[in-house]
């Protein structure tokens, strides 16, 4: 399969289309967490249907001191990456092709979600995220667009946008694909020196700690749920030499006991651990969301939750995040 190299809307509008057209969003500098889109966008469209992978280097998502002059733009790159991952055209406007008139005097307001987290770090950076979305989509008129789970709170609000605004597209989430040593793939890792990548690990490890806090103390739950508090099974527990955990088991699953709060404890743990080290992790947040808002979640919460943590290593400022799921059903 050869990739076209589209650079216009008009030469994109041109082609014969057949089938389902899915596209993979990107700012170009392509990796293997890319790569992982394009394969499940091929997977949707199917061998008749169409595979788009745009790539522009968005001027409106990058704030006051942020890297968009030395973003790398490596176009020859990521058309061959493009390509063996099965897409059909590459389409790589120039920004006077996206944006004609100049900087857009309409814009997309990301709403209360977008001024949280990164919005908050980032002012501004989700309303030129969500333009650019919102102008691609209507570019490039597809029946899927794939995204990736890294990030987690740009999903969550192209969600929104799609659903509130009408757009007649369905959403893809992709879980994060992970170096070996579990760092979340990123066109930034590039710019980390071998030490600030010994210590951006810290992002990764301190979520993996808040995941095995939070799969013990799911575990506690499920045994307190299956051990009755009645007297006799307490003596015969007593019995067995099992009685301080059945009755540590009932007080966790009596109390729920904070689970978010210990996630929290065991993620700040390893963060703390890594402002230490030498080049140190400076960390900008850490938290426990609701993914349908982006608000942190109380003790009591039940349901899918997203931990989230950005910190910057050196001068490079990196985001990850991992779903968790709270409260089972009893």
């Amino acid at each position: 399969m050869t990739t076209a190299l589209l650079r216009t809307a008009g030469e994109l509008c041109a082609r014969a289309r057949v089938g389902r057209r899915a596209v993979v969003m990107t700012m170009g500098a392509l990796h293997e967490g890319h790569a992982t889109l394009i394969r499940t966008a091929r997977e949707i469209a199917g061998p008749d249907g169409e595979v788009v992978v745009t790539v522009f280097v968005n001027p409106l998502q990058f704030g006051k001191g942020e890297d968009l002059d030395r973003y790398p733009r490596t176009l020859d790159a990521d058309v061959k990456i493009a390509e063996q991952s099965g897409a059909d055209v590459a389409f790589a406007p120039a920004v006077e092709e996206v944006y004609p008139g100049g900087e857009p005097q309409v814009r997309i307001s990301a709403g209360p979600m977008g001024e949280l987290l990164e919005g908050a770090s980032r002012p501004g950076h989700f309303d030129g995220m969500l333009t650019v979305v919102a102008k691609l989509l209507h570019l490039t008129r597809p029946d899927v667009a794939v995204y990736g789970q890294k990030d987690a709170q740009q999903l969550a609000l192209i969600r929104r946008m799609v659903r509130d605004l009408n757009f007649g597209v369905e959403i893809v989430g992709v879980p994060t694909v992970r170096e070996e040593d579990g760092l979340a793939l990123s066109s930034r890792n590039r710019y980390l020196s071998p030490a600030e990548r010994r210590t951006a690990l810290a992002l990764s490890q301190a979520l993996f700690a808040g995941r095995d806090r939070h799969a013990a103390q799911e575990a506690l739950r499920a045994r307190a749920r299956e051990v009755p508090a009645t007297h006799a099974r307490a003596e015969a527990l007593s019995a067995l030499g099992e009685s301080r955990a059945a009755a540590d088991a009932h007080a966790v699953a009596k109390a729920l006991p904070g689970a978010p709060s210990a996630v929290r404890a065991a993620a700040r743990l390893v963060l703390d651990e890594a402002a230490r080290l030498d080049p140190p992790l400076a960390l900008d947040y850490l938290a426990l969301v609701d993914p349908s808002d982006f608000t942190e979640i109380e003790d009591d919460f039940t349901g899918e939750a997203v931990l989230a943590v950005a910190a910057r290593v050196g001068t490079t400022r990196l985001i990850d995040n991992i779903p968790l799921t709270f409260g089972a059903a009893s």
